[in-house]
């Protein structure tokens, strides 16, 4: 059997790994991404001389942020990650 290459997760996975990691017990919580934004000219297909203006977009960061009410990208720390007494 071969070994796995990627995992991949759900916003709401990645949600509840977040606030176990920084340690959050309470508030609903969903991912943040930042982008960047920035141009080149770059060459395309089929002969790759043909120069166009492109846009390229890379992620800059990755978090969570606090929300004020339950949506599909929020998940509870109360209930994902109680505070142990």
């Amino acid at each position: 059997m071969s070994e796995a290459q990627n995992f991949t997760f759900t916003h709401k996975e990645i949600a509840e790994a977040l606030i176990k990691k920084e340690n959050i017990h309470e508030g609903l919580w969903g991912i943040y991404i930042e982008f960047g934004i920035a141009g080149a000219n770059i060459n395309t297909p089929p002969d790759l001389e043909t120069i166009i203006p492109a846009a390229i977009v890379p992620v800059v960061k990755i978090g969570i942020q606090r929300f004020p009410q339950p949506n599909n990208l929020t998940v509870d720390a109360a209930e994902f990650n109680p505070e142990v007494k």
